[in-house]
């Protein structure tokens, strides 16, 4: 009874599920849209210079996804189900070399079978030393180029960084993290003439020519209700994982309390910090609960270790 009734209370609290993570590490080196059915470039067309390729290293293990300027990659990360309503969050980490740029949108409609995608950039333009000659600076613009800024941002370069983007999909708002910095929030879907269908895509797009970037770690996290949380006041990453729990949030996390499905606690921390780091490397591989508490509020969410 025990075991039904705390189960029933963590799966009734949890605010979030992952819909998609992706470390590469599956992979063969090369071209990834025949590899994965995640991925997609503009044209449809496997293989040719859209396609994004798997190289070797990366943040966590020895693969991650490279968008290359020289061969003007247009390479779309699909979001699985084309959610209409709620919150949505997709996380990856994020290496610039210097002297180098990189660049995103979201696309805010599906369009099946079509070759081409069609066009339905929402959510802005963002891009990563733009001009080739400003690392470490972003920007976010409702223009077709970085000619009129409307939000401005740093990120650290020549190293992996978090990048969190947060999809308000019933206010048509979004925000975006570095690591834990909250560079900007509630920045409005519009962009041009274009309705918001549901979230469809993010659209990794060589817009320079000195555009090269290597994306890790790919999470997507799906908000399943509204409790006493804000839906973006936290989420947890990675999920599957092997030593290292970030729960990244805007406020001081109390503490961290980790349980196996049995209910009982195998692990407890009391962080006091904003996007604590959690060592659960001393954990047998499988499934627990992870409680996080912010002030008077707790929430439970399922975390696979690997």
């Amino acid at each position: 009874m025990y075991f039904l009734a705390f189960l029933a209370f963590s799966f009734a609290s949890t605010v979030s599920a992952q819909i998609y993570f992706e470390n590469f590490e599956g992979f063969n080196l090369g071209d990834i849209s025949s590899q994965s059915p995640h991925w997609r470039t503009w044209s449809g067309a496997e293989g040719g210079p859209e396609d994004a390729d798997v190289v070797s290293g990366g943040q966590e293990g020895a693969r991650s996804l490279m968008i290359d300027g020289s061969q003007i990659t247009d390479q779309l990360l699909l979001i699985p189900g084309n959610p209409t309503s709620g919150s949505v969050n997709v996380g990856f980490y994020l290496a610039i070399h210097p002297g180098k740029g990189f660049y995103f949108n979201m696309q805010a409609a599906l369009t099946p079978g079509s070759d081409p995608w069609q066009q339905a950039i929402m959510g802005g333009n963002v891009y990563f030393n733009c001009d080739g000659n400003s690392d470490g600076i972003g920007i976010v613009t409702s223009t077709v180029d970085c000619s009129a800024p409307e939000q401005t941002f740093s990120y650290p370069v020549d190293t992996y960084f978090r990048v969190t983007l947060y999809y308000d999909l019933d206010n048509e708002t979004w925000s975006m993290r570095i690591n834990s910095n909250l560079v900007f929030e509630n920045q409005p879907f519009e962009f041009g003439g274009q309705n918001f269908e549901s979230l469809a895509a993010i659209d990794f797009y060589s817009a320079t020519p000195h555009n090269e970037g290597f994306i890790d770690v790919v999470e997507i996290n799906q908000t399943l209700g509204t409790e006493d949380f804000d839906q973006d006041t936290f989420f947890i990453y990675p999920n599957p994982v092997k030593d290292v729990l970030t729960v990244q949030s805007k406020e001081m996390v109390d503490s961290v309390e980790i349980f196996d499905l049995l209910g009982k606690l195998v692990l407890s921390q009391k962080p006091n910090s904003i996007s604590p780091s959690v060592n659960i490397s001393s954990l047998a591989p499988g499934s627990y609960l992870a409680k996080v508490t912010i002030g008077d509020a707790s929430k439970t969410l399922k975390i696979i270790k690997q």
